[in-house]
């Protein structure tokens, strides 16, 4: 099984006072994690993919997906699932929606 995409960068909403988080002492643990670097990978499966598919591949060539266009897609956080997302255009952007947290 092939893999394709990669999204860099994620915008995150600005969290309502009510799910702000609770201050916490200089030095703890939860005071150094937000600012952990992590890699997030989104993954489109493609099956039936073959070295001969590989090596026709041109620009503008399509690379067919099992995929539905409503198929939640697997967010990996350093190569862990964390979460099911699904696909959505945000102006000229392409983004990814959070379905479900495992």
């Amino acid at each position: 099984m092939a893999t394709v995409a990669s999204i860099p960068a994620i915008q995150h909403e600005t969290p309502s006072p009510a799910h702000t988080a609770t201050p916490v002492k200089p030095g703890s643990a939860e005071d150094l994690l937000p600012w952990l670097p992590c890699t997030l990978g989104l993954e489109v499966p493609v099956v039936d993919f073959t070295v001969g598919f590989l090596l026709k591949l041109r620009p503008g060539s399509l690379v067919h997906t099992a995929c539905h266009q409503s198929t939640d897609l697997p967010l990996n956080v350093n190569g862990v699932l964390m979460a099911w997302t699904e696909f959505e255009v945000v102006g000229e952007r392409l983004a990814a929606r959070i379905t479900d947290l495992v």
